[in-house]
């Protein structure tokens, strides 16, 4: 029989990095799950490793040599980026730089995924930079591609969209949903902010977003960058209105009424269709899973 390939999972206890660990494993992959603390939720193995610790990354490869790795890890709060924008570019850029590094000097044969992100910015035309997240994840992936231009290693890059689906997380719809049961739980006010219920954005069940990366180390081609998206947009307004059938509450929506409305846009995922990948989840299952998740939680 032979040996299970070994991946190694970045930000495994993350929102993204638990259901891959889970996904993966089920899919017949070693996985080794690395954390930067040693608590861990799952039954995969785990690492603890500061990525923006040179020294420590190079260990980690040496002991692990991978063949694939899900680099997800990493820092992803736009307001918190304006505050530490220094942090975000260690947590972001540096500590892809230094697993591309260790990964070439200890000659691992790797095929690695890099989670990008959809907030990246063009890096021609400065006018398009909007914060110092967005300037991290652009600067990540450019030294991700120049890594395969350099050293021709196989380094991919995907581009999720707005992740949503059950776990904790703080996108905007598990937001929501974590609000909607505190009042199911008569713990809050019958009241729903939201600040601009006319904003466009494309959701993505975050299990299906695994999935993709599972077929993108399966097919994927080094240097390419793949969206991985629904392909159409939803406004909040229409999100809300989705998790209103959702449950027998009567709340009110607060709002600013004065925004205008944002035009529709669509991320089409064409190369990952090529792949043969398709998102199987709906809107609508997505958030009836998130809902039923904060619901089981202990924390709501």
């Amino acid at each position: 029989m032979s040996k299970s390939p070994t991946v190694l999972i970045t930000g495994a206890n993350g929102y993204t990095g638990s259901h891959a660990c889970d996904y993966l494993s089920e899919k017949g992959f070693n996985v080794v799950g690395v954390t930067r603390n040693p608590y861990f939720e799952g039954e995969v193995q785990r690492e603890v490793c500061d990525l923006t610790n040179k020294e420590s990354v190079i260990k980690l490869i040496q002991k692990i040599k991978p063949e694939y790795l899900l680099h997800l890890a990493g820092k992803n709060h736009v307001g918190n980026s304006w505050i530490t924008p220094s942090s975000f570019l260690e947590a972001n850029l540096m500590s892809t730089v230094y697993l591309l590094e260790a990964l070439r000097q200890e000659n691992v044969a790797c095929k690695v995924l890099i989670a990008g992100s959809a907030l990246q910015f063009n890096p021609t035309d400065l006018s398009t930079l909007n914060h110092p997240y967005s300037l991290s994840k652009t600067f990540q992936s450019l030294a991700a591609q120049s890594w395969v231009a350099l050293y021709n290693m196989d380094i991919i890059i995907a581009k999720p969209s707005n992740l949503i689906g059950p776990g904790p997380s703080n996108g905007v719809c598990s937001i929501f949903a974590k609000k909607i049961v505190e009042m199911e739980n008569q713990r809050s006010e019958k009241v729903l902010m939201v600040n601009n219920l006319k904003a466009q954005r494309d959701f993505l069940d975050v299990r299906d977003a695994v999935k993709a990366y599972e077929v993108i180390f399966r097919k994927g081609n080094s240097g390419e960058v793949y969206d991985i998206a629904s392909g159409c947009s939803h406004s909040l307004q229409e999100i809300v209105n989705k998790l209103k059938t959702l449950t027998p509450l009567n709340f009110k929506i607060k709002s600013d009424p004065d925004i205008q409305p944002e035009e529709r846009f669509q991320i089409p995922p064409l190369k990952m269709l090529e792949l043969g990948w398709r998102p199987s989840i709906s809107l609508s299952n997505s958030l009836k899973d998130t809902l039923t998740y904060y619901r089981q939680s202990k924390s709501t």
